[in-house]
């Protein structure tokens, strides 16, 4: 009989606040790759990869040497913003391997450890130079649980947790969202033009390219493309956040790239550090870097174990062209496993959405999508559930992620919707007495 894990120090001491832990109900004590390995010796394949952070696995060697190397050579390890070698190094791989070979000139600002700290940091600067108050954001957008960010995140529930109003922002409808003969576009450049819409001119628009958190939903190119002219013709700031989706995790480094956008403002955070160690930043387009000393700052936006580890993802995974081939390869095989899916399960499964490494399947019911959640757990398997219902079913693996690691997940994501469905039928054919009794 399996021991049952060992959780009465987190029952008794942690605040009811977590939440992860409910959905994976074990204690993780290895990781290696696509693998956690818990107290009981038990490995699960990670299609969560710690919200998007561990784009590279779990303890990848060439990020792992570079950190053990500079620990044990009594490397700095915090610094606030002072000058290190080992932001030295970031700043010229960032330079190196990501900007210049995309044409891009940017201003790296350290804002703080968290994707949040960035997205604030956005907001603050693009109000500071345009001088204006307002922000536009859209419908399923996230951005973060502090109170700027909430301000322009559309989760309901996410919002009610800030206790207070979230003003300064306008929510507009997402590429998508009135249904896909509807550009809603149209509604944003018609509210600009009419001085009785109700609309302030914004400071700034922000987006994510692809809506991780709410629901895996994918901006068209077209979309992508008009609204960066709305924003130029309209002297408004584009602020992109690729916190979740950067790194990678579409194909290119930038989400944004197959677009061919310049946005003004990009918060990273996440898979940046490329080891699990906090790290953002902004990317300033030079002209908008405003800042006085000190005007913004944080006692860990000198983190340099994450600045090591940065440096090294970018050495080793982004000289070339070769982790995007792949992530593309991948990506097809996600696509054509959830099409089968889709296929054999229509009614309960009525849509596949996504891009490259982030993929989702929509639930119906979205109590049918926690339910395949829990069945992929019970067989070795963490994938999360996202939308503003939590109906979607969605895969983040590491982009390392072998093609055999990757079936297996995605075959154990085919045997739990199996199951849900098994569920599903024998409780619409069981007689209406022995359902209520």
């Amino acid at each position: 009989m399996t021991q049952a894990p060992d959780v009465a120090a987190f029952e008794r001491l942690e605040s009811e606040v977590r939440s992860y832990c409910r959905s994976f109900p074990t204690v993780f004590q290895k990781s290696s790759g696509h693998l956690l390995t818990d107290e009981q010796g038990r490995s699960y394949i990670d299609f969560f990869a710690g919200a998007g952070a561990l784009n590279y696995g779990h303890n990848p060697w060439p990020l792992k040497q570079a950190l053990l190397e500079y620990l044990v050579n009594d490397g700095v390890t915090h610094s606030l913003d002072m000058y290190t070698s080992a932001k030295r190094r970031f700043l010229e791989r960032l330079e190196e391997r990501v900007l210049a070979p995309r044409g891009l000139e940017y201003r790296v600002m350290f804002p703080g450890p968290t994707g949040t700290n960035a997205v604030e940091s956005a907001l603050k600067i693009a109000r500071k130079v345009t001088g204006r108050t307002e922000v536009v954001s859209f419908t399923n957008g996230f951005h973060g649980m502090t109170l700027g960010s909430l301000s322009v995140t559309g989760n309901q529930g996410k919002r009610r947790g800030a206790h207070v109003p979230l003003p300064h922002a306008t929510s507009l409808p997402f590429d998508g969202y009135l249904g896909d003969e509807v550009d809603t576009l149209d509604l944003f450049e018609g509210m600009l033009a009419d001085r009785s819409s109700g609309l302030d001119k914004p400071a700034a628009v922000i987006l994510e390219t692809v809506q991780a958190e709410g629901g895996v939903n994918v901006a068209s190119v077209e979309w992508l493309k008009r609204l960066e002219r709305v924003c130029s013709e309209h002297d408004i700031l584009t602020i992109v956040d690729d916190i979740q989706v950067g790194c990678g995790r579409t194909g290119p480094f930038f989400s944004f790239e197959r677009a061919g956008l310049k946005p003004d403002l990009v918060p990273l955070s996440k898979s940046l550090s490329g080891y699990g160690t906090p790290m953002s930043v902004v990317l300033i387009r030079p002209d908008l870097d405003a800042w006085a000393p000190g005007e913004h700052n944080g006692t860990f936006r000198g983190h340099n174990l994450a600045f090591v580890t940065a440096a090294a993802a970018l050495e080793h995974y982004w000289g070339d062209e070769r982790l995007t081939r792949a992530v593309a390869a991948k990506g097809e095989r996600v696509t054509e496993r959830f099409a089968q899916i889709l296929e054999a399960h229509p009614g309960l499964v009525t849509e596949q959405r996504g891009l490259g490494l982030i993929q989702g399947l929509v639930f119906a019911d979205p109590k049918h999508a926690g339910e395949a959640s829990r069945a992929a757990f019970e067989r070795g398997l963490l994938i999360e559930t996202a939308g503003s219902r939590d109906e979607v079913l969605k895969v983040l693996p590491p982009l390392t992620i072998d093609e055999d690691a990757l079936d297996r997940g995605l075959d154990i994501v085919a045997r739990s919707v199996e199951k849900v469905a098994r569920s599903q039928r024998a409780r619409v054919s069981r007689p209406p007495a022995e359902i209520h009794a």
